[in-house]
């Protein structure tokens, strides 16, 4: 009769240690191992416009980071640059919403910043009918993601993550990783070669740089923003 309290305290205890931490907060495993907020769900602290742009376009709702739909809004950056990096955020569009994660993103180049990890309603936007390369988990308009990503239905949150390591760049959907790409090889100059970005001098290069929420008119909605550095 005495081991049913100490066993339930000792689940419960056990239960307590692997719970995944509330929105916008950080376990301690994921301290201990180098992660860091970049939204607390209060603030946009850690963010700023755009090469100069006005503010404006976003809100904290609900401890979610909104892009705010058809108002004159501006891209968001990172303060800080990164190079080799593990970034995970989650996301939710609406039905025809489009909005995208950039990377490797300077203001030297203000009409092509950076990489952009596509997130789209696949079926809703007219992006999504041109073709994979311009889909969700996309290197937009460069790379498609794998044909049987993990897709999830406009308006439900999506789990995403962009990892950097050396030239080696992986784009992961809802725990699958479904775009591995090498910076410089065959695969990706064939890529940018047929893109919109053929004449940009400099795109498709790693560079040390902000980390981008792009703003397309569309609301957009973030929460669980993090980052770790990797050495």
């Amino acid at each position: 009769m005495k081991a049913r309290p100490l066993a339930f305290a000792l689940s419960f205890l056990a239960a307590a240690a692997f719970a995944p931490a509330a929105d916008n907060q950080l376990t301690a495993a994921e301290k201990s191992a180098g992660w860091q907020l970049l939204f607390d769900g209060q603030t946009m602290k850690g963010w700023r416009t755009y090469a100069g742009k006005p503010a404006g376009g976003w809100e904290v709702l609900e401890g979610t980071l909104h892009a705010i739909a058809k108002v004159k809004g501006s891209e968001l950056i990172t303060e800080k640059k990164f190079k080799d990096f593990e970034f995970a955020w989650e996301w939710k569009v609406p039905v025809a919403g489009n909005n995208g994660v950039k990377y490797f993103v300077t203001e030297a180049r203000t009409k092509s910043p950076g990489h952009e990890y596509q997130m789209l309603d696949d079926d809703g936007h007219p992006d999504g009918k041109i073709g994979p390369h311009r889909q969700t988990a996309s290197f937009y308009d460069v790379l498609p993601p794998a044909a049987d990503k993990p897709s999830r239905k406009p308006g439900e949150w999506n789990q995403s993550r962009i990892v950097v390591k050396g030239n080696t760049v992986e784009h992961w959907l809802n725990g699958k990783n479904v775009l591995t790409y090498v910076l410089g090889s065959p695969e990706v100059k064939a890529g940018l070669a047929k893109s919109k970005f053929a004449k940009e001098p400099g795109f498709g290069d790693k560079i040390e740089g902000h980390i981008m929420l792009t703003y397309h008119q569309d609301n957009c909605w973030y929460r669980n923003i993090k980052i770790r550095e990797l050495k």
